[in-house]
């Protein structure tokens, strides 16, 4: 196989430069105004006066902040699944299926042809810087193994297509990547995660595979089915003697940290984030974004980004911020696109870090919040304080979920109910202290808890039920969610997610503490 990394790394100088000849607020101002003008004879263009905005001013003060809910009913379904010049200028040819994670409602997020190309640049992007960084690199010498979701599509009216939203960018990837992507287009159409796992395993290890990508915890599940394929070794490298780069998204990686570590013993394969959500390519991480691991903003990609404080995200005249004008902090994320999604809260909180190159950190969804009693835990307080548990008896954390367990004629008195999966199933005396160990963090770094928790009045001690190795893969598999882009919920509040974790936490009652 041809090395192509010369190519890439020729090709990544000339972009970085032409990004370095403007400063990243006109980037943005520019990728704002270019959307606008595409979209003004769109049915939302009109509604919203694009024809006459001329300043990032004048968009916010003429386009609200939306929701998924709210595009549904305002503008696609009424002509679903044929959006023709209503959000976007021309048809809308692929829609991305993703299920609320929490709330188990599907969603079709539109994908344009313009928004396909986007995800290839900044993909592309991502490999070109790697290269940049390791002089010795060949990254390009071998083949990317995307483990995704199956490339088969749904057919819907008007020749639209929709499905996961991995297997929308299999069938989009430009002529020159096929020799560089495994699995083939034949290999990927399997839906069965399991069968797929374990036929992609067998075929991969046939392949010179440099790149390893997807979310952290099916990958996880897939070293292991490697490791039982070839009898090795916990070591990926052994499988995969080029493998170069991993990497991964869609989810926290902290929970897994622990884990990859186990599976990469050495230090010459590098990790990278990406920042890829249905609604577009968001941020990758470049391995300039210090210990904590900021990841850089696509700038250039038809993607707009506001920033909205979490304490202004359901007033009626939000503070909106953009690159122009936001300071550091924490922040519900807003998105527009050359998809047709206009001030959309896409649902994450991210960390913006400002700068020459500005950065984002991924904290967690705006949904992921736990407020049942007035505690109000954050979905990265919750997250760190399961991880302090883990460490404090020698068991790293794999998954969990948590749901509020209301007071009942029984008991005045609300608790959480927290299910645990950690590396191993502790014994008795390490789940009392697992549980211990939990409310303290909770406490210590969270003052509202603190005072809900004294004297057990207002908010009991949480409850942990333990789970071994593995269920939550079952859990997922019962719920017909396993693989490709679905992830486990963490936080749950109500709804039918809600009555499937009390089941699965039910049926492991002998765990419980």
């Amino acid at each position: 196989m041809i090395d192509a990394t010369p190519l890439l790394r020729g090709y990544t100088r000339l972009r970085m430069r032409r990004l370095a000849r403007k400063s990243a607020v006109a980037h943005q101002k520019d990728t704002l105004l270019a959307l606008v003008r595409q979209a003004q004879d769109t049915a939302f263009g009109k509604d919203h006066g694009f024809s006459t905005i001329t300043t990032v001013d004048d968009f916010q003060s003429r386009v609200p902040l939306r929701d998924f809910e709210d595009f549904k009913r305002e503008y696609f379904d009424p002509r679903f699944p044929v959006l023709d010049d209503v959000t976007w200028p021309g048809r809308i040819p692929f829609f991305a299926v993703s299920s609320g994670t929490a709330s188990g409602r599907t969603k079709h997020i539109p994908v344009s042809r313009q928004m396909v190309r986007s995800n290839v640049r900044a993909g592309t992007d991502l490999l070109g810087l790697h290269a940049l960084s390791h002089p010795k690199s060949a990254v390009l010498s071998g083949k990317s193994f995307m483990l995704g979701g199956s490339v088969a599509m749904e057919k819907l009216p008007g020749g639209v297509r929709s499905g996961d939203l991995s297997g929308i960018a299999r069938l989009n990837n430009p002529r020159w990547s096929g020799p560089f992507v495994f699995p083939s287009l034949n290999d990927a159409l399997e839906a069965d995660w399991e069968r797929k796992m374990d036929r992609l395993a067998r075929l991969s290890l046939k392949e010179p595979i440099r790149v390893l990508a997807g979310t952290p915890s099916w990958l996880l599940l897939f070293f292991e089915r490697l490791q039982a394929i070839t009898g090795g070794e916990g070591n990926i490298k052994s499988a995969y003697p080029g493998l170069e780069l991993v990497v991964y998204g869609g989810m926290s990686f902290a929970p897994y940290r622990d884990t990859f570590r186990s599976w990469f013993p050495g230090d010459d394969v590098a990790w990278r984030e990406v920042y890829s959500a249905s609604e577009g390519f968001v941020a990758i991480d470049d391995g300039a974004g210090g210990p904590n691991g900021a990841m850089r903003l696509n700038l250039d990609v038809g993607l707009f980004y506001e920033f909205v404080p979490l304490s202004e995200l359901e007033s009626p005249s939000p503070k909106r911020y953009w690159l122009g004008n936001a300071p550091a902090g924490e922040y519900a994320l807003v998105l527009s696109s050359c998809a047709g999604l206009w001030s959309y809260r896409i649902g994450d909180v991210v960390e913006f870090v400002p700068g020459d190159v500005p950065r984002v950190r991924v904290c967690g969804r705006t949904a992921y919040t736990l407020n049942a009693f007035g505690e109000h835990l954050s979905g990265a307080e919750i997250e760190r304080a399961l991880i302090s548990a883990g460490h404090s008896i020698g068991k790293p954390l794999a998954e969990f979920s948590v749901t509020p367990v209301f007071p009942t004629n029984d008991t005045a008195t609300g608790q959480h109910l927290f299910v645990v999966e950690l590396s191993a199933l502790p014994g008795p005396s390490q789940q009392q202290e697992f549980a211990a160990a939990l409310d303290r963090a909770l406490a210590d770094h969270n003052e509202d808890y603190e005072v809900h928790r004294r004297g057990n009045v207002q908010l009991l001690p949480p409850e942990v039920v333990f789970v071994p190795p593995g269920a939550f893969a079952g859990w997922m598999r019962s719920r017909g969610k396993l693989g490709g882009q679905n992830k486990v919920p963490r936080v749950v509040n109500e709804g039918p997610v809600r009555d499937s974790l009390l089941a699965f936490a039910r049926a492991q009652s002998s765990e419980r503490v």
